[in-house]
């Protein structure tokens, strides 16, 4: 079990609270110009990734200070129960081990006695059979007609993870056609069947307990939809699980071969590694889906065995501690510059709130320091035309991550010159700002003498407002696996150093008890 302490009573807490005061008064242009080396001294690198941390307020002494943090309150040693399979989802008493889902080495790992590796195997090896002969076509409905279609029923980490990769990965998908049902609307629902044909849609119901009511209303509604134009036989053909529970799973009337196992040991919003994402293998095909993994899996070993001082996930990490804790911020957004990761904020919103929401520390007791931020995003840039106003002039911070790629997908290299002007240009212009004087100056140029007094105050920039900017060189499949697989470590190291669990959720099910409740009295 990870060791359970109050981070606000180390030594190292109390020196960053120090340390706070005097770098928050400096701007981040006069850390550049005490530094010329800053842009290189801040910037990291992980094959073809290249992160710069430089547009925030922090120093030599910072990153010191956290590495003392971290040591404090015991990282290293939780790194290694994480990778290792202990329960440190204590409240549940579970291990952890998503990162199993994309090793390709056999390490031993057990759970309960039994041996991981051979499991997750087994998996992929069923996945690998069953996405190819839908894909190639072997794999016919009831009719004999190849499947065109795919709905993936489920909701959460059933839901957000999938769909977000199948979206960013629309330039890699083939022929067929991936559709997600999750919200619990009749409305949404039938708009999405009035597109399908019975006779060549395959649905694939995903519920690690098989009890989730949105999931299965849906499901339930699915399959009404589908035996209006064939029989109970026929499910077999068309409807597939990704399920723990293969008793209800039957019940409902699919055949055991046609269920994906789960394990206890993946929480939903790290599942989509697992059997969660066959959606994922099915629309891009399993060798890309492989190449997901094993992009996730360079971030494992990135994560596991790089000291503090070159580990991106531990910076990524430490830097939105730094700014919840010590800088007051209650929001972070993350924008990436390419149109097709528009799912990625829904996908990192579950990922941190519901991991990090939390106020009751691992030892039980009521925390009185922040453990989150709210996230929230859109693309670049359709951000500066919605929300960047307030980021460049509101009244509180909203530090920003930049997510930008060198070349793009396809030959369109004049838009992909404008888009990464734009992703450069914001990050430079929440730094530097623009004082009144240069305002002025502006003004001045232009001729507008005597709107300068009416309008000067409107139109500057305070800057000094932090970023950090992502650039790979393409968005490639095993690009996207790392930077899920960083965000995710990031959200464990935050887990560790506010001394929460960042694994369980219970705060999700009084709302479903008082739903089950109010609908019993209807």
């Amino acid at each position: 079990m990870i060791t359970s302490q109050n981070p606000t009573y180390t030594k190292n807490w109390l020196k960053l609270h120090k340390h706070y005061q005097s770098i928050s008064v400096k701007s981040l242009k006069g850390l550049f110009d005490q530094n010329p080396d800053r842009e290189q001294e801040f910037g990291f690198s992980l094959e073809n990734l290249k992160v710069h941390f430089a547009n925030n307020k922090i120093d030599q002494e910072t990153i010191k200070l956290w590495q003392g943090l971290a040591e404090e309150m015991e990282l290293s040693d939780a790194i290694e129960q994480l990778f290792q399979g202990e329960k440190i989802n204590h409240t549940e008493e579970r291990a952890v081990l998503h990162t199993a889902l994309r090793s390709f080495e056999n390490q031993g790992i057990k759970v309960d006695g039994l041996s991981v590796f051979p499991e997750v195997m087994a998996v992929r090896k069923k996945i690998k059979a069953f996405s190819g002969s839908v894909i190639n076509g072997d794999w016919k409905g009831y009719t004999g007609k190849k499947i065109t279609d795919v709905v993936n029923i489920g909701i959460g980490g059933s839901d957000l993870g999938p769909k977000m990769v199948v979206e960013a990965l629309a330039h890699y998908q083939n022929h067929l056609k991936v559709h997600f049902i999750s919200n619990i609307d009749g409305d949404a629902l039938s708009l999405t069947l009035e597109k399908l044909n019975p006779e060549t849609t395959l649905f694939i119901v995903v519920s690690k307990t098989f009890t989730t009511i949105e999931t299965l209303t849906n499901a339930n509604t699915c399959r009404t939809w589908f035996l209006e134009n064939a029989d109970k036989k026929s499910i077999a053909k068309h409807f597939v699980a990704v399920s723990a529970n293969k008793k209800a799973v039957s019940e409902f009337g699919i055949q055991p071969d046609n269920i994906f196992p789960m394990w206890d040991w993946v929480g939903g919003r790290f599942s989509l590694w697992s059997s969660v994402g066959l959606s994922i293998a099915l629309a891009v095909g399993y060798e890309k889906f492989e190449q997901l993994l094993k992009g996730a899996e360079a971030a494992d070993k990135h994560f596991r065995h790089s000291p503090f001082s070159k580990n991106i996930p531990f910076m990524m990490a430490m830097l939105s501690v730094w700014h919840i804790n010590f800088f007051g911020v209650v929001a972070e957004a993350v924008i990436p510059y390419y149109e097709s990761l528009n799912e990625l904020a829904a996908f990192l919103q579950q990922l941190f709130m519901e991991s990090n929401g939390k106020s009751v520390d691992r030892g039980g007791n009521k925390v009185d320091y922040a453990t989150g931020s709210v996230i929230f995003g859109a693309t670049g840039t359709n951000a500066q035309h919605s929300f960047m106003q307030h980021i460049h002039q509101g009244t509180f911070i909203v530090p920003i991550d930049f997510i930008g790629f060198e070349k793009p997908y396809g030959n369109n290299k004049k838009q992909h010159v404008i888009l990464m002007a734009n992703f450069k240009a914001q990050a430079e212009a929440l730094k530097t700002g623009k004082p009144a004087s240069a305002v002025h100056l502006d003004m001045k140029f232009n001729g507008d003498n005597e709107k300068i007094e009416k309008l000067l105050p409107y139109k500057i920039f305070e800057g000094s407002r932090p970023s950090t900017s992502f650039i790979f060189n393409k968005l490639s499949v095993y690009n996207l696996g790392m930077l899920l697989a960083l965000y995710e470590h990031k959200v464990f190291v935050q887990g560790v150093i506010w001394n929460i669990n960042s694994f369980d959720q219970f705060g999700v099910e009084l709302g479903k008890e008082i739903a089950k409740t109010l609908m019993s009295k209807r």
